[in-house]
């Protein structure tokens, strides 16, 4: 199955927000995790958004299940990019 590089970008705006309904979006995240759907996920250390690597059928599929996320459904997510990515190396490497 193909897997994605979803970049999220957030806005300082939102930063309240996002501490406020982070705990439903860590839940939901781990929900995604033990379907082995989500592969890893992580902020970016500057809060310019988050990084999260996702097997899915095609980027439209995983396109609907993002709109899920807590953060999408309360507009905290400035812009979402969904790249399919080809491991050639290491521990996702097939």
């Amino acid at each position: 199955m193909p897997i994605f590089a979803v970049h999220y970008t957030y806005a300082g705006t939102t930063v309240a927000g996002r501490d406020q309904h982070r705990p439903e979006h860590r839940q939901w995240l781990t929900g995604n995790l033990e379907q082995r759907a989500l592969l890893s996920s992580g902020p970016y250390l500057d809060g310019s958004g988050a990084l999260l690597l996702w097997r899915a059928e095609d980027a439209d599929t995983l396109a609907e299940i993002l709109t899920a996320d807590p953060f999408a459904r309360e507009g905290l997510i400035e812009a979402v990019r969904i790249t399919e990515w080809l491991p050639i190396m290491g521990a996702l490497a097939e």
